[in-house]
C-alpha cells in the first residue's frame, strides 16, 4: 500500500524548466527531470481515491476531463512510490503504447480531474510520473516483443499520426499484417512536422518507431494514397484499410489579400522549420529580424509564436477571436471539468520575457491585408470582437493597423483533404470527416479513425481512436476480439 497521507506530507514538485532567454537559444527540449528520490514523493501525493477521475475519459461541457486510454494511473503512482518503475511501466503499456508522446505533448486532462487538485489546487504530476516511467523503461533498455503466430490476414494503415500508429500497433499485436503508408518523407505525422522539436524531440518518435519495425510492422514513407500510390489497389491487395489520415484540411481566412507574399499556413511554417533542423536543404521560412503576426490563439499558434522568437523575430503580436479567460475557476465551469482559465504556455512565456508583454489580443480577428506594389505583406487591418447572446462573436467597428512581416495563420483544421474524400470515393459528414457508423465508412472493408473521424482533436484521443479502430478491424476480419 502506497503512503496514504502523502498528498498532506508532500508539496507539488514539477520539472525543472529552462529559463526563457535560456531556451530560445535552441530548439530542443527544455525540462530536467526529478531524480528517483523526487519522483516517488510525486508518486505518494495520489491518493489512491475511491472513484479515480482522472481515469475516466469523459467529455464534460464539451471538454476532455480524465484520460481517454483509462490509464491505470492509482496503480503506477503506488508503483513509483515503491520504486518499481519496471512494473510500473508494464501497467502504463496495458493502456497506453505511446506513452512517450502523451508525457509531451498531452495536455493533461487527468491532472485538472485530479482530487487532490480540486481540493488543493496542486494536482498529482501525473503527466509527468508518466514521463519518468517511460524514460526509466527506455534507458533500462525495452525488448521488442516479435509476434510469433500471424493471422495471415493483410491490412494497410493510411497515415502514420498517433491515430495511425495505435492502429498499427494494436493490430500488429494480434497477429495480423500490418502496412503503414505516409504520404510524408518521414514518419509519425503531425508529430513529426506538425508539433516544434522543442515539445517533442524528432528521436522520441523515431525511437518509437523503431521498435516497431522491429516488431513487424511495415512502414513506407513517400507513399500518398490517392496521389502516388492508388487507392484502389490497396483495396484489391488488403483484407482491410484504415485511413488515419488526420483532419488536414486547414481552415483559411476569407479575407482581402490573403494570398499576399509573406503569408503561410501554420503547419507549412512549422513543417518547414523542423525539416530545417532534421538538416533538409529547403528554403527556411525565417522571421529573423521581421514583425510577426500569429492568427489562432491555440496551441500551433502558441507554436508559431515560440518557433518566431527563437528565430529571432523583433516582434510577435498573436490574435485571439475568444474573449480572456478568467485567471481562476468559475460557477460555471465547476472541477472536474476541465479549467476554462487562462493558460499562459511557453510561447507565450518567451515572448513577454523577450519584448516585454504577452502577445496575444483577445476579441480581435483580421479584416483585410495589407500589400505593397510587389504583393508582399505589409500590415493587417485588425477588428475588436465582441461576444453575441449566443456565445458567438461579433465586430464592434473598432479597427486598428498591424505592421508585419510575416503572417502565420493557426487557426485550426475544417476536416479531411478534399482528395481522401474523393478518390477514396468515402461519404463525408456536415463537419468535412469521414463518415463512419462505428469506425466502418460506405466503403466495404475500409475504416476510419482518428481526426478524420472525430475531427480536430488531443493526441490521447487519436491514441484511443486507434485502439477502438483496431478492436473492430479485429471483430472484421476474425469475428472475434480480446483487445
Amino acid at each position: 500500500m502506497g503512503k496514504i497521507t502523502g498528498f498532506l506530507e508532500y508539496e507539488r514538485q514539477e520539472t525543472h524548466e529552462q529559463e526563457a532567454e535560456e531556451r530560445i537559444q535552441h530548439f530542443n527540449e527544455f525540462h530536467s527531470p526529478l531524480n528517483d528520490e523526487q519522483r516517488k514523493l510525486q508518486g505518494a501525493r495520489c491518493m489512491d481515491c475511491g472513484v479515480p477521475y482522472c481515469q475516466s475519459g469523459r467529455i464534460l461541457n464539451n471538454m476532455t476531463t480524465g484520460c481517454p486510454l483509462n490509464n491505470l494511473i492509482p496503480e503506477w503512482n503506488e508503483l513509483i512510490y515503491s520504486g518499481n518503475f519496471d512494473l510500473a511501466y508494464k501497467r502504463l503499456q496495458r493502456t497506453n503504447r505511446f506513452s512517450d508522446f502523451t508525457s509531451r505533448v498531452c495536455p493533461a486532462p487527468c491532472e485538472a480531474s485530479c482530487i487532490c487538485g480540486a481540493t488543493s489546487g496542486d494536482p498529482v504530476t501525473v503527466k509527468e510520473n508518466e514521463y519518468a516511467i517511460t524514460e526509466k523503461a527506455y534507458e533500462n533498455g525495452i525488448t521488442p516483443h516479435k509476434v510469433e503466430v500471424r493471422t495471415g490476414k493483410q491490412v494497410a494503415v493510411i497515415g502514420s499520426g498517433p491515430a495511425g500508429l495505435a492502429t498499427a500497433e494494436w493490430l500488429n499485436k494480434r497477429g495480423h499484417s500490418v502496412t503503414v503508408y505516409e504520404k510524408s518523407d518521414r514518419l509519425g505525422g503531425l508529430l513529426m512536422y506538425g508539433i516544434p522539436n522543442m515539445k517533442i524531440e524528432k528521436r522520441i518518435i523515431d525511437r518509437r518507431i523503431n521498435i516497431m519495425k522491429e516488431e513487424g510492422v511495415v512502414f513506407k514513407t513517400s507513399h500518398d494514397v490517392g496521389h502516388n500510390v492508388d487507392f484502389n489497389s490497396l483495396v484489391e491487395t488488403y483484407d482491410s484499410i484504415i485511413v488515419a489520415t488526420g483532419a488536414g484540411k486547414a481552415r483559411e481566412l476569407n479575407v482581402p489579400n490573403k494570398d499576399a507574399k509573406g503569408i503561410y499556413l501554420a503547419v507549412d511554417y512549422l513543417t518547414n522549420v523542423t525539416k530545417n533542423i532534421l538538416g533538409d536543404d529547403n528554403n527556411l521560412i525565417n522571421a529573423e529580424g521581421k514583425k510577426v503576426l500569429v492568427i489562432g490563439g491555440g496551441d500551433t499558434g502558441n507554436d508559431c509564436v515560440g518557433t518566431a522568437v527563437r528565430q529571432g523575430a523583433t516582434a510577435v503580436t498573436q490574435l485571439e477571436m475568444m474573449s480572456k479567460p478568467p485567471l481562476q475557476r468559475q460557477s460555471n465551469n465547476p472541477w472536474p471539468e476541465y479549467p476554462r482559465v487562462l493558460k499562459v504556455d511557453y510561447g507565450q512565456q518567451e515572448a513577454k520575457a523577450v519584448y516585454g508583454n504577452d502577445p496575444r489580443i483577445f476579441e480581435t480577428t483580421v479584416k483585410e491585408f495589407i500589400i505593397d506594389d510587389n504583393g508582399n505583406v505589409t500590415g493587417a487591418v485588425v477588428s475588436r470582437l465582441q461576444p453575441t447572446k449566443d456565445k458567438g462573436m461579433q465586430p464592434t467597428g473598432e479597427e486598428f493597423v498591424i505592421n508585419v512581416d510575416l503572417v502565420f495563420i493557426a487557426a485550426g483544421f475544417v476536416g479531411t483533404q478534399d482528395y481522401v474524400i474523393e478518390k477514396f470515393k468515402l461519404q463525408p459528414d456536415v463537419r468535412g470527416n469521414i463518415q463512419n457508423e462505428n469506425f466502418r465508412t460506405n466503403v466495404e472493408k475500409v475504416f476510419a479513425a482518428g481526426d478524420t473521424r472525430r475531427g480536430q482533436s488531443l493526441v490521447v484521443w487519436a491514441l484511443r481512436e486507434g485502439k477502438d479502430v483496431a478492436r473492430e478491424v479485429d471483430k472484421y476480419l476474425m469475428g472475434y476480439s480480446n483487445l
